[in-house]
């Protein structure tokens, strides 16, 4: 039985052998000057403004976490549209669909409480 393994075993010890001989080669052949603008953060090209400890509104971290949420709730979809057609010729398509539509209803009743209770709005 862990003869079937062993490809993967000797692929990963190969990978992470590369992966650390990478960064003993690069820390033992590297440069160590250390300059003014090597110890700047980088800020895509611009010169940073202002603090890195700005305090953010809870309503930025509440609508991060709803993206997340609906958005990898809606990940869930792409199964079954890709296999839809499968499903509906095997003659389970009527229960899948049914069982869609739950979800989807279930995803627009959390939508919906978030919007009432005013957890997509900014300017609060």
């Amino acid at each position: 039985m862990l003869e079937s393994y062993a490809p993967i075993l000797i692929y990963a010890a190969v990978v992470i052998g590369f992966a650390v001989a990478n960064l003993v080669i690069s820390d033992l052949l590297g440069r160590k000057r250390r300059t003014i603008d090597k110890d700047r953060p980088y800020e895509s090209g611009m010169t940073p403004e202002g603090s890195a400890r700005v305090r953010l509104s809870i309503h930025f971290y509440l609508v991060a976490v709803l993206f997340i949420l609906f958005d990898v709730e809606s990940i869930f979809l792409v199964p079954w549209a890709v296999s839809a057609r499968a499903l509906s010729e095997a003659g389970v398509g009527p229960i899948v669909f049914a069982e869609i539509s739950l979800f989807v209803g279930v995803l627009a009743i959390g939508l919906a409480y978030v919007w009432r209770k005013g957890g997509l709005e900014w300017d609060r």
